[in-house]
């Protein structure tokens, strides 16, 4: 009699433990599948795991941007490469614009608040606002911006380049470091920080995506001013604070561009693909838990 109880038992915990898992697995599917519904426009709890999962993403490639630091020698022989690059073409004009800029205090402040606080600040306050109001904008924003930063990471590894600012011998000054205390060395900022990345300058691929991307949230002639002024200041935010050269522009405008043509995919083709296969996963798990209830 004891053994046939064990038995019972060791049954009874076997279905409940399957059941568990079916039920587990119902509400994941169904989970997954109504937060990547580009229409969605409701909140709902899960959204919390959303802009943690957003949040997650964004702090991963910042902590991998800031692990590939130790090349000097190769970042400064590719920051010379682009400084011959651009002088072959006539437009090395960066040591001009850095003097520009330091002629005049309210340029300088203004170039390094454009550089410094226009740029992530400003899209994570535009990102909760489209959360809220535009979800399907919202979510061609983010994916954007971390299928553009996962482009950027490889360059970065790949062809690490020194900024301006290392390079003093040509009259650079790091406007940022000398007139308001924000140095990208600071201990604080270490783990975060990568100093050869500059090759994508993504303070302007990342501007001109949130331009256009405002450009379509909204008819606003305002904000889509506002956006488009903001892409243009941090162009010449990013040469006059002694951060980039003109080729780093350039290069992450086109690579977040091409995160952006990644991103239109995915809500056009990649999500609804994703949701049929989501829903007949759901399909299937309902069946089999109601099979077994």
């Amino acid at each position: 009699m004891a053994a046939a109880a064990v038995g019972s038992a060791t049954r009874w915990l076997v279905e409940r433990v399957e059941g568990s898992g079916l039920f587990v697995r119902v509400k994941i599917f169904s989970y997954l599948h109504e937060m990547i519904a580009p229409t969605r426009t409701r909140l709902a709890w899960f959204d919390l795991v959303e802009i943690g999962l957003a949040a997650l993403g964004f702090l991963l490639y910042f902590l991998v941007r800031g692990a590939v630091v130790d090349r000097d020698e190769q970042a400064l022989e590719n920051a010379r490469w682009i400084i011959d690059l651009q002088d072959s073409l006539g437009i090395f004009v960066e040591p001009q614009i850095n003097e520009w800029t330091l002629d005049s205090n309210l340029r300088v402040r203004l170039f390094n608040f454009v550089y410094f606080w226009l740029d992530f600040p400003l899209i994570v306050g535009i990102g909760f606002l489209m959360f809220w109001r535009q979800r399907a904008t919202y979510t061609l924003l983010r994916d954007a911006l971390l299928i553009s930063g996962g482009f950027a990471l490889l360059m970065y590894w790949s062809f690490p380049v020194a900024p301006p600012r290392f390079l003093p011998d040509l009259g650079f000054v790091d406007t940022l470091e000398q007139f308001d205390n924000l140095s990208y060395q600071a201990q604080s900022m270490a783990p975060f920080v990568n100093p050869y990345a500059a090759v994508p300058s993504l303070h302007v691929g990342w501007a001109v995506v949130v331009a256009i991307v405002v450009f379509w949230a909204t008819p606003n002639p305002l904000l889509r001013l506002g956006a488009f002024t903001v892409m243009l200041l941090q162009s010449v935010a990013v040469v006059s604070t002694a951060n980039h050269y003109i080729f780093d522009g350039v290069v992450g405008a086109v690579v977040s561009l091409a995160g952006l043509g990644v991103a239109v995919w995915l809500q056009h083709h990649g999500y609804s693909a994703l949701r049929c296969w989501l829903h007949a996963r759901l399909r299937a798990a309902q069946a089999a838990d109601v099979t077994n209830a």
